[in-house]
């Protein structure tokens, strides 16, 4: 059969796995977000602290995902926990990058206004230094995104959840009937959800970040 006539017998099933893809990028995504961001506030104000986190989650991201999937499975065992751990490893260095980049770039005589009218060093950061941040947070949020669709098709190598168990089905039946299918589906499956969650990112910049900010 042709690619569309396998895409209309296995769409149910194609789905199915498409929804799985998104919902995992979702959740990683938003404990990566929390957490780099988190990790940019506690060390942006230090320069040794900002070193250490940039150097520690770059080190992370140098790690072969089949590798670190590898050390993980031992712990946590197949599926979704060695899956999400990953994800959310792979996905901190743009983010805590980018946080600690936006975070030092807010003008000095705004945080000293702030300062000056009794606000304390929470407030600052949560009023006013965050939401100046933000364009350039949401730029490595927009990155992480990209690069967690992307491993999480190789996360199928630990029966992760995702489009990537079609990938890997199609190259392990390679010759067969539809294995090419499969691998096609898979990858444009992936392709698809990509540019819908990076379209999603703009808009939500778009809601979020004050015109004085753009541009």
């Amino acid at each position: 059969m042709d690619f569309w006539e396998y895409v209309s017998s296995r769409r149910e099933q194609l789905l199915s796995d498409a929804f799985q893809h998104a919902s995992a990028v979702f959740q990683c995504m938003v404990v990566a977000a929390l957490a780099g961001v988190a990790i940019g506030a506690l060390t942006y104000r230090s320069e040794r602290g900002g070193r250490i986190a940039v150097l520690t989650t770059g080190t992370i991201l140098t790690l072969p995902s089949y590798a670190l999937l590898g050390l993980l499975i031992p712990v946590l065992g197949l599926g979704v926990p060695p899956t999400v751990t990953a994800l959310v490893l792979y996905a901190l260095l743009p983010i805590v990058r980018n946080a600690i980049v936006g975070l030092r770039g807010v003008d000095p005589t705004l945080v000293d206004a702030a300062r000056g009218i009794g606000m304390t060093g929470t407030a600052r950061l949560l009023k006013v230094e965050l939401p100046i941040a933000w364009p350039v947070i949401l730029a490595g949020i927009r990155v992480s995104t990209q690069l967690s669709m992307g491993i999480l098709a190789i996360a199928a190598f630990a029966s992760g959840p995702g489009l990537g168990n079609e990938i890997f089905s199609g190259l392990a039946s390679l010759g067969s009937a539809n294995a090419l299918n499969e691998v096609l589906a898979g990858t444009l499956g992936i392709v698809v959800l990509a540019l819908l969650f990076d379209a999603a990112l703009v808009l939500l910049g778009r809601l979020t970040v004050s015109r004085g900010l753009h541009g």
